[in-house]
Formats: C-alpha cells, structure tokens, sequence
C-alpha cells in the first residue's frame, strides 16, 4: 500500500531500474508517516561515508510529538540497503552518469520501505513528448468509455 508518491521524478527522469530500500527512522517519524505527513517531492538520495542518505524528505512532526524531543523535519534519513546494491548504485552514478531518485514510500509487511530508481535526466522534449503520450492515452481511454 502506498504512502505517497514522486510524480516530479517521472516527469523530470527515465526511471531505468527500481530498487526497494528500508529507511532508519525515529519514532515520531513513523507516527508521522503514518498519519501521512511526508514529502518527497525536493527529496534526493546522496552518498556520504558508506551509505546512502534520502535528503529533503520533509516529514512534519504530529502536534501530540513529545514534549522533550525536538524533531527535525528534514533531517538526513539513512536507506538501508545490501552491499551487492550499494555496488551496483555507486557503479551506475559514477560511471554511466545516472541520478538517484527516491520514488515511492511505501508499506512491505508492515515496515516502511522506500523504492528508489536509478534515472537519466530528462530534456525539455522529452518532457513534452511524455505530457502529449500521457494527454493521448486519457484522451483514448474517454473515447472508448464513450462509446460503450
């Protein structure tokens, strides 16, 4: 079941390959991500000494939070992932020029779990060739309902 989803990451990439990814989170944050709090839309993923981190993933604080934590709703959130997957990322960022992408947050047997997606940038007529292709399938799609 999904949390929410990065619509701006399919319009602004090719999503190539999809990885899924546990993420370490607090507490509050899981309260908060239940009661679905968080965004992903400026989120990103970054590599700093030894992991990966999702950076910009807002997640706003429930108003009942505890009185002595002070949350900090964009704090780095470490994905945990298998060595064989870190190897494969790190190859593909530094060799064959991909982004990564986080893309959707999600439940898998009761944990949060995240799919992120190794991406290619996107130019302006890509953009705009996806817009009418998706235009046409709706637009399609209206048609044949009319016509039943």
């Amino acid at each position: 079941m999904s949390i929410t989803n990065n619509k701006k990451a399919f319009h602004d990439y090719f999503i190539e390959d999809q990885i899924e990814a546990g993420l370490v989170l607090e507490g509050w944050e899981v309260k908060a991500v239940r009661a679905g709090r968080v965004q992903l839309k400026e989120s990103y993923i970054h590599w700093k000494k030894d992991a990966f981190y999702l950076v910009g993933c807002h997640i706003t604080a429930l108003p009942t939070a505890s009185t002595h934590v002070k949350p900090d709703p964009v704090r780095a959130r470490k994905l945990l992932l298998n060595q064989a997957e870190i190897n494969k990322m790190i190859g593909k960022t530094e060799r064959a020029g991909y982004t990564i992408v986080p893309l959707n947050l999600h439940y898998n047997r009761g944990r949060i779990k995240m799919d992120i997606g190794m991406a290619k940038g996107k130019k302006q007529h890509d953009k705009r060739q996806s817009l009418k292709e998706a235009d046409w399938k709706r637009e399609k799609q209206r048609l044949m309902k009319s016509v039943r």
